[in-house]
């Protein structure tokens, strides 16, 4: 088989939909993919047909790049492929040399002809190279739930040949978006909406509120390990540490026990849309589900984000826990965020906080509390740290 090359053939899915702007998607997805790649040995990151190829030498760490891949928002699939000439004998060969590398009792052909000047049609690829490939292994065709299935894609220029798609994440590539501050806690929720927004190319910030001295620095160690985590989805992090106990000591002193979780929320949000107005993000992101503890209530929910002109976006809004869990666990933040921890939800809690807050009552109290040095200090406080892959 002369003339072939191996490569690793990267699919999209929802860049393909996006018209006109189509091209600085596709620029974007190769950016990030020679960024992810970034010390590795291997070939040129190309955009071809509809489709990003990337070239390998011979001594590609396969099992590193597959990694990396699998974690690139906007790659739908990629597999390890082979490319040669658009001449069947060449395809006939190069299958049987790919379906050689597995095990396996039935199999199929799916041919995509993008080419529509090749000679064969699709169905004749299919069943010109089925038979080449079932005379010499004594494997069954079988079209529905085969043990293998053998592509072949014929392009303009060149037909790439593979046997097994790898699935990414999907979505639309980082930097494609624009910028958001999610407020991240070191539990199970914030993360996984953090993940989510990163995967629809929006580019986040975080902001972690803690209780220091009266919690341990479990909290904001977790958090800098879970930002340090999703870095590596996004590349580039900046973290604000607030030191929030101050506030909440002044709103359990000032107001009723059944508002404090209200109360904290709602300056919560207000550092938030500071520190996301000095850096031009448009929008806050949390991990609320609705439902899921007392301030998730829609009534709540309604009464917090009153206070912000920003977006308030809910990646998890209708997940349930186990849902939040199990993407917690394949993106990895799970571990991190099952550690033992004290954060600044965890002190100064009514046992009964108030689930229907009424708006008005809300403004009265807020009225009596005299917190305005005291947001100014806590912002002066704040620490930043910066996170890089």
């Amino acid at each position: 088989m002369n003339d072939t090359e191996n490569l690793i053939l990267i699919h999209y899915h929802e860049i393909g939909l996006k018209g006109k702007n189509r091209g600085r998607f596709e620029r974007q997805l190769q950016s990030n993919i020679n960024r992810a790649l970034k010390g590795l040995s291997r070939g040129p990151v190309q955009r071809l047909y509809g489709r990003i190829i990337l070239k390998l030498k011979p001594d590609s760490p396969i099992g590193v790049i597959r990694d990396r891949l699998t974690g690139i928002s906007g790659i739908a699939n990629f597999s390890e492929a082979i490319r040669v000439p658009k001449e069947i004998e060449i395809i006939r060969e190069t299958a049987w040399a790919v379906a050689q590398k597995a095990t396996f009792e039935s199999f199929r052909i799916t041919t995509k002809r993008g080419d529509k000047s090749f000679p064969m049609l699709s169905e004749e690829v299919n069943r010109d190279v089925g038979a080449y490939i079932q005379e010499r292994l004594n494997a069954r065709v079988q079209l529905v739930g085969p043990d293998l299935t053998c592509y072949i894609e014929i392009t303009q220029e060149d037909v790439f040949i593979y046997a097994e798609k790898v699935s990414g994440p999907g979505g639309l590539p980082v930097g494609t978006g624009e910028r958001a501050l999610s407020l991240l806690s070191s539990g199970l929720d914030s993360p996984v909406a953090s993940y989510k927004m990163i995967k629809r190319g929006v580019r986040l910030s975080f902001v972690h509120f803690h209780s220091q001295p009266y919690t341990n620095r479990n909290s904001q160690r977790n958090t800098e390990e879970l930002v340090r985590l999703l870095t590596q989805y996004q590349f580039k992090s900046t973290l604000y540490l607030v030191p929030f106990v101050e506030i909440q000591r002044h709103i359990m002193r000032n107001a009723p026990e059944n508002y404090r979780v209200i109360l904290y929320r709602r300056f919560m949000f207000r550092i938030a849309e500071t520190q996301a107005n000095q850096e031009g993000a448009l929008a806050l992101v949390t991990g609320e589900s609705v439902g899921q503890v007392a301030s998730q209530t829609l009534a709540n929910i309604k009464a917090i984000e009153e206070v912000t002109l920003l977006p308030v976006l809910r990646p998890l809004a209708g997940d349930n826990k186990d849902e939040i869990i199990d993407e917690a666990r394949r993106i990895g933040t799970y571990d991190i965020s099952i550690e033992p921890y004290e954060d600044c939800c965890s002190v100064f809690v009514p046992k009964h906080p108030e689930t229907r807050a009424d708006l008005e009552k809300v403004h009265k109290i807020e009225a009596e509390l005299e917190l305005d040095e005291i947001l100014r200090q806590t912002l002066r406080q704040t620490e930043v740290k910066t996170f890089k892959l």
